[in-house]
């Protein structure tokens, strides 16, 4: 017999099975599941870290069958909160342990911030989307990294995190930190990961197809290796070098949870526990260990050093000094420092003869458990958070020379926490000419919780990488450590153990790294690529429409209608014009010229600005004064040519004109005279477009004739450049009397502030005519050096324009309106964006 119950229930769950595999909202869940899961181990270190190179692969094979977009942010949205969940477990732990509200409460909070957290998920999906659809797979994923490291630029994350960090195993990797910092490594996962992904999705359709794919992922292995190994060897090298050193011991007193002890023994029980242990644990190292100078922990001592407040912290201050003067050796720890604006959480620079050398104050504290920003701050969010603390940022990075006993001295960076995390301090420290880094750290919420001191150990290391600075850091309970310059971390304590722990640092300065000359460049670059794709898109369809316009003016010219503003010119006017207008540019030549050769590239006297409004300004307004005497409409209508002016209409029947003589040389500007049949025309007709009139008069019906019927490449040059102006943007008002208030104004405010003390200190102090006269001095000066820029640039794109019309005739339109694209962008964002580094440099 048969069952066919049997078969019946074997199909239905075949049935069911094959349903769910086609279900695309499965197929999704499965895609990220399993990344999140390749994640979650690449993100553990030791040898799980070459799955980098494929973790994204099932959540990107995924993403690309969401034809939505909703169903494409659903999918990132999806990601980031596994992502959270597998790679933040530890971070759960210790803020529900730090709150009191438990792991689950603070997993559920992450899990609701997971988008905000990890929003480079949403923007990297939809800007891959974007470049893949209009640019094809390679630059969408070139986009897509772009815009992963440019979003985690902008919007730094909280702990710092990104996929490069996870490479720190790899010893040769890791190197090529010194390049593009932990960013730059994240660019390359993602680009290996979408290579390896193509590569898979051509082996489907052709085999072949999916080599160029493969290649370009084994390449960018194939360099990223050699180029660690390469490093590594200059690196050996250079350290190789004998060199005098200082032995430093740091201290991990493996005290932790100072708010229990202080109920159970009280606060100066507490303090006289963790001096007494620090106090014997550093005679340790400097008697067993040899150490010359002393490192303890962060926030170590829990109150304000050297402002006491109480007569027992005066006595706690007494002996810290006391103890570097008997031991004779320097010591740095972690404290508060307090000034009118605030408490800081801060390190001591405590020397044995010369007394506290001054402070340094942690410029990132953690949000809300050390620092509420002023905005968010109130009595709702205290009694909210009763946990939140009250310390202030400090003012960036600060270098001190840690001296021995015999004299020899260190320059050191030292960085609290969170410092550690921001590669902008190290740097900044490094250029500052530090020597090496001083890591403080209390990891005490990381001791039921080791991933998260393993993980911040790592991310730490990456700051040596960057500037090849070696570095020690201490923390109050694990990991302790020493790192030298290839982020190699040398020896570390254990997790809650209480240890000394001794490192020799060199007295030498650190290799050159890309790092430190750029600073962490890739999310900039990342952003730049982005606003390229988007200013070439625009520029395509704005090409595209000039194209629109410029074909229907030529059908219109070529079906008799013409109509636009003329300026009516004797022989006698036009070359007084254009004479002024040479003077103008020959003035303006002159200024230049003994600006860059003898003055510099700033104005430096009035003189200058006298003579560029005497020499320049006033000859171009009075041109433009007598022309616009002159200006008048011309229209093709009704078999005649019609030009009006505010004083006379003139109307001549076409078939009486004869010839339109186009000007050879185009001063004041492109035009031509007009023929009649008996008689020359009495006035000259100045326009953008001579040929244009032509066309558009022998469409009408004109019997014109032609003495050169073929266009000069200076014509066409005219015509294009015509053809692409933009009324506003290149009218020379708004570029030379309006626009140069943008840069002046706030110059001229600085300048302000800095001699008078605000914005109107002049005008109080000196009244309005000085104040006035300054900020006509800015925008003069302002003026001048904009038409200096102009004209460069005007230099640049004309010749580049005839050589195109010269060499490829069919691009000279296309080519003229890209370069009139690019030099309104370097003219109108180019000049505040430099601006605006030079006032935060």
């Amino acid at each position: 017999m048969i069952d066919s119950g049997g078969i019946g229930a074997g199909v239905s769950r075949q049935s069911f099975l094959m349903h769910a595999v086609a279900s695309p909202w499965l197929r999704m869940l499965a895609g990220v599941l399993a990344s999140a899961a390749l994640l979650g181990l690449y993100a553990s270190g030791g040898v799980y870290w070459p799955l980098g190179f494929v973790a994204l692969i099932p959540w990107l094979w995924s993403l690309d069958e969401r034809q939505s977009v909703s169903g494409m942010l659903a999918s990132s949205w999806l990601m980031s909160v596994a992502f959270v969940l597998v790679v933040f477990p530890w971070f759960a732990a210790g803020v529900g342990a730090y709150t009191g509200i438990g792991t689950f409460m603070a997993m559920l909070v992450l899990m609701l911030a997971a988008p905000l957290l990890q929003a480079q998920l949403l923007v990297f999906a939809l800007i891959r989307r974007w470049a893949r659809t209009r640019h094809g797979p390679a630059t969408g994923a070139l986009a897509g990294g772009s815009a992963w490291v440019a979003c985690e630029w902008l919007l730094p994350k909280l702990l710092g995190d990104t996929l490069g960090y996870g490479l720190a195993p790899s010893l040769l990797l890791r190197q090529l930190a010194d390049v593009g910092g932990a960013a730059g490594l994240s660019l390359l996962l993602i680009l290996i990961n979408e290579a390896l992904l193509d590569a898979g999705r051509q082996l489907r359709q052709r085999a072949r197809a999916a080599l160029v794919p493969l290649v370009a992922a084994l390449l960018l292995l194939a360099g990223a290796f050699g180029y660690g190994s390469l490093r590594l060897a200059q690196l050996g090298a250079a350290l190789a070098e004998p060199a005098p050193s200082i032995r430093v011991g740091m201290v991990q007193s493996g005290i932790v949870d100072y708010e229990r002890l202080r109920a159970e023994i009280g606060a100066h029980a507490v303090v006289r526990q963790v001096l007494d242990t620090h106090f014997a644990l550093s005679q340790a190292a400097i008697e067993q260990h040899g150490a010359e100078a002393l490192l303890w922990s962060e926030t170590v001592y829990p109150t304000p050093f050297g402002h006491p407040k109480s007569e027992a912290g005066a006595e706690f201050d007494g002996e810290i000094r006391a103890f570097v003067q008997d031991a004779g050796v320097p010591l740095v720890f972690g404290t508060y420092d307090v000034d009118a604006a605030g408490e800081y959480n801060a390190a001591a620079f405590l020397h044995p003869s010369r007394g506290l050398l001054g402070y340094y104050r942690k410029t990132h504290p953690f949000p809300l458990t050390e620092y509420v920003p002023p905005w968010l701050d109130g009595p709702l969010l205290r009694r909210l958070l009763p946990w939140a603390g009250g310390w202030s940022p400090g003012d960036g990075p600060r270098v001190f020379p840690l001296q021995v006993a015999d004299g020899r001295s260190l320059d050191v960076l030292p960085l609290i926490c969170l410092d550690s995390v921001r590669p902008g301090l190290s740097i900044a420290g490094a250029r500052q000419g530090a020597q090496a880094i001083l890591g403080l750290s209390n990891d005490s919420w990381f001791t039921l919780q080791p991933q998260g001191a393993r993980l911040h150990l790592a991310v730490a290391s990456f700051r040596s990488i960057e500037t090849r600075l070696p570095q020690l850091r201490v923390t109050s309970n694990g990991l302790s450590a020493f790192i030298d310059e290839s982020g190699e971390v040398l020896v570390q304590t254990g997790m809650g153990d209480q240890a000394v722990l001794v490192g020799a640092l060199p007295l030498r300065d650190p290799q050159p790294t890309l790092m430190l000359r750029w600073g962490d460049w890739v999310g900039r670059a990342g952003l730049g690529f982005l606003l390229a794709l988007v200013l070439s898109a625009l520029g395509h369809r704005a090409l595209r429409a000039a194209e629109l316009r410029k074909s229907g003016q030529e059908a219109r010219a070529s079906a008799g209608e013409f109509e636009t503003r003329v300026a009516l010119l004797t022989p006698a006017w036009r070359w007084l014009i254009a004479g002024l207008r040479v003077a103008a540019a020959l003035a303006l030549l002159w200024l230049g010229l003994s600006m860059l050769l003898f003055e510099g590239l700033q104005v430096q006297s009035l003189a200058q600005l006298r003579w560029f409004a005497a020499a320049v300004l006033a000859p171009l307004l009075a041109a433009w004064a007598l022309q616009s005497m002159f200006t008048a409409q011309l229209r093709i209508n009704g078999g005649r040519l019609l030009l009006e002016s505010a004083s006379q209409r003139i109307e001549v029947p076409l078939r009486e004109l004869r010839e339109l003589r186009i000007w050879r040389l185009p001063l004041p500007s492109g035009g031509g005279s007009l023929q009649l049949a008996d008689a020359p025309w009495p006035t000259a007709v100045a326009l953008q477009d001579p040929r244009g009139l032509r066309r558009a008069l022998l469409a009408a019906g004109a019997p014109l004739v032609d003495s050169r019927p073929r266009p000069s490449l200076l014509e066409a040059v005219l015509a294009y450049r015509a053809a692409a102006r933009r009324p506003w943007l290149d009218h020379a008002l708004f570029k030379f009397g309006l626009f140069p208030l943008v840069p002046a104004l706030p110059a001229f405010r600085l300048h302000q502030y800095i001699a008078f003390g605000g914005t109107f200190g002049e005008l109080l102090t000196f009244g309005a005519k000085a104040w006035l006269l300054g900020l006509g001095i800015w925008w003069l000066s302002w003026s001048l050096g904009l038409m200096l820029f102009a004209a460069l640039l005007r230099a640049l794109i004309e010749p580049l324009n005839l050589a195109c019309l010269a060499l490829r005739p069919a691009l000279g339109f296309s080519v003229r309106h890209w370069l009139e694209w690019l030099g309104r962008l370097l003219f109108y964002l180019g000049i505040p964006l430099w601006l605006l580094l030079r006032l935060l440099a």
